[in-house]
């Protein structure tokens, strides 16, 4: 795969919002067979489009990029057949070469995740305050007020902010898509009404978030949009290493016979 088309697959990635890992060279010591620039892209199934080495780099990359994917983290992975003559530095993780040929590579692995993504309904003074502080955060944020418009299966948050309008439709299409964090604009006594006439089970109604936001004596639009941001932040789910993939797990089984003269690093 070309430079340019590799740029191209980056690209298509981002605007699909699927998560990656950019794999870069940036040192290399021979015998490699990959060298300074040469870049690939570690994608959640495991395959990997681009180059950064023969096939114990390439088994290696795909290893330490899928347990990126799940912290969301970067390092600068350091390859080498003398793990001793290199000690490991913050930020940098130092793994044996399992093939013979020998070499040292440098890679750096930067973890691409999509923006957390938020779904605004309505067209009230708070909506357009959640929509601008939003931005400011980085989120993707997509405002409107069609009920009709699908919720995005990879929303993290759906806030409805519509002074009654279609609250109803809206709720259940967000409990119904899954999303982590449901939140209704409006006062206790007409949150419990809402609540108490929506067609969801019980266990999706209390984890509906109404009235929406932290209890910080918010008045104007703006605190409350920010009262609704720190909560959707306190809710959100730690990085953390997956159960089958510790930290320090081995290499995947490579055949070293295969690789010794091969140049395969």
């Amino acid at each position: 795969m070309s430079s340019t088309d590799l740029r191209t697959r980056i690209e298509r990635l981002r605007t699909e919002r699927t998560p990656f890992v950019m794999a870069t060279v940036v040192r290399a010591e021979r015998p490699t067979s990959a060298k300074p620039g040469d870049s690939a892209v570690v994608l959640p199934d495991g395959s990997i489009d681009g180059f950064v080495g023969g096939v114990c780099a390439e088994s290696t990359v795909r290893t330490e990029g899928l347990r990126l994917l799940h912290t969301g983290e970067s390092e600068l992975l350091h390859l080498t057949s003398d793990t001793s003559t290199r000690p490991a530095a913050e930020g940098m993780r130092v793994l044996g070469n399992p093939c013979l040929s020998g070499g040292t590579l440098e890679i750096f692995l930067e973890a691409v995740i999509p923006r957390a993504l938020v779904h605004v309904f309505g067209q009230s003074p708070i909506a357009h305050a959640l929509v601008r502080l939003g931005f400011v955060m980085d989120y993707d944020v997509r405002a409107g007020a069609d009920p009709a418009v699908a919720v995005a299966p990879d929303a993290t948050a759906v806030i409805v902010a519509s002074h009654g309008r279609d609250e109803e439709a809206v709720l259940r299409a967000a409990v119904a898509a899954g999303v982590p964090y449901v939140a209704l604009v409006a006062s206790p006594r007409r949150s419990a009404s809402v609540l108490a006439g929506l067609d969801v089970a019980e266990a999706d109604k209390a984890a509906i978030r109404a009235p929406a936001g932290l209890d910080i004596g918010a008045r104007t639009p703006e605190e409350i949009a920010l009262s609704i941001y720190a909560e959707l932040i306190s809710r959100r789910p730690r990085p953390r290493q997956p159960a089958d993939q510790p930290p320090d797990a081995a290499l995947p089984a490579v055949d070293a016979v295969a690789c010794g003269h091969c140049g395969d690093l």
